[in-house]
């Protein structure tokens, strides 16, 4: 009989990480242990994933809030800074707001509205019709919004994150003033000296603040990208990517992965005898239809990753096929039909009718969410994903 069972995604539990463990050694043995406990097998091409979290903290790649502050002041010269577009996150971005605003006299603060780029709502886009506010258009003073929105608090967390950021800028011995808008072009009428806070769109949103006439344009991605009292760093992601440790601390985004990953895929050959592709995994890339926050905080889903996981999938659609031509068809003779022609597809089929339907995705981005919402961000204690079956298809046995 042919085998009944496709995609497993199974969490691996491991030892807390610490910095300077070996985690090559660690992801190695706690996979082959999980093997042998549970009974299961390594195969060539299943994949093992580890969080981004657990690489950073074995690399102590940590930084201070005092870290931060000294390299805004440097690049930014510590006096009014703008800081837009942030998203609205006590984990993601309010240690770093803490360093920054202890790095400048004054914060201008910009909000996007109705929402921050991953979803997180200020207001609902009924109440911005309700009141006639053109969200595209319209550029509002914190005066201005609580008189139209008052007090909103995020359905999930409880928290005015308009208030809870103006606080603690304040408590970092900052002024601050707030605006709301979507062009990032307003915020150059209160200063010339800007960090982009954005994640995905911020080349475009530095790009367009120099052209208009900014000075000292960064990203997140551009403070500590070196280290600062040889604190932690990225050199390429900076801030992007980083959560909260403790209060006064953030874990970078990992850096120099690759290493790792070729590793742990050599380990694993030897040990098994089987070609094991090996990733890092961020943020999965998927979007909450009810709460509508996307979930992709981090500047990429998979920061390393063997080569075998390049590319996008190139799959037929089953049920085209079924319904299309082979719709005369039923039971084995259908069955054998569909074999037949994923055993004859071509090698790349970009634009074909057949493929219409699957997932136009990288296979990194898709992988990384299934390893994301497997592993879950809370007390599971699976940083390590084992998946199993993933490029088979109709015709594996």
């Amino acid at each position: 009989m042919s085998r009944m069972v496709g995609t497993v995604s199974r969490g691996i539990r491991a030892p807390i990480i610490r910095s300077g463990d070996d985690l090559a050694d660690i992801v190695t043995r706690s996979l082959l242990q999980a093997a042998e406990q549970e009974g299961f097998s390594i195969r060539d091409r299943d994949v093992v994933a580890m969080t981004e979290a657990i690489v950073a903290r074995a690399q102590g790649n940590y930084a201070s809030v005092e870290d931060i502050a000294q390299d805004v002041n440097a690049k930014l010269g510590g006096g009014t800074v703008g800081v837009i577009f942030p998203i609205l996150s006590r984990n993601r971005f309010a240690i770093c707001l803490r360093g920054i605003a202890k790095g400048a006299k004054k914060i201008v603060l910009m909000l996007s509205y109705p929402s921050d780029e991953v979803g997180n709502h200020l207001v609902s886009l009924d109440a911005l019709d309700d009141k006639g506010v053109d969200p595209y258009r319209n550029v509002l003073t914190l005066e201005r919004y609580r008189q139209l929105f008052g007090y909103e608090k995020h359905p999930f967390t409880g928290v005015d994150y308009v208030e809870y950021y103006e606080s603690l800028i304040r408590e970092c011995g900052a002024q601050v003033e707030i605006l709301f808008a979507n062009d990032p072009r307003a915020i150059l009428a209160h200063t010339k000296d800007v960090i982009c806070c954005d994640i995905h769109t911020r080349q475009r949103t530095k790009r367009l603040l120099k052209a208009a006439g900014g000075e000292r344009i960064f990203g997140l991605d551009e403070i500590l990208n070196a280290p600062v009292n040889g604190s932690g760093y990225n050199e390429t992601y900076g801030l992007l990517g980083s959560n909260k440790s403790t209060e006064d601390q953030v874990k970078l985004f990992p850096r120099d992965c690759q290493g790792l990953v070729e590793e742990i895929q050599k380990r694993l050959l030897e040990a098994t005898g089987k070609h094991v592709e090996v990733m890092v995994y961020g943020d999965g890339a998927f979007k909450d239809p009810v709460g509508k926050i996307w979930e992709l905080a981090d500047p990429v889903v998979s920061p390393a990753y063997t080569p075998g996981l390049e590319g996008t999938p190139n799959e037929l659609k089953l049920k085209y096929l079924a319904d299309n031509d082979f719709a005369q068809l039923s039971g084995e003779a259908l069955a054998q039909a569909i074999r037949d022609r994923i055993h004859k597809k071509d090698d790349n089929l970009v634009g074909q009718m057949v493929s219409e339907g699957t997932t136009p995705r990288r296979l990194t981005d898709l992988i990384g969410s299934l390893c994301d919402l497997t592993s879950g961000s809370g007390d599971k204690g699976t940083p390590i994903v084992h998946i199993q079956g993933y490029f088979d298809n109709y015709t594996t046995e």
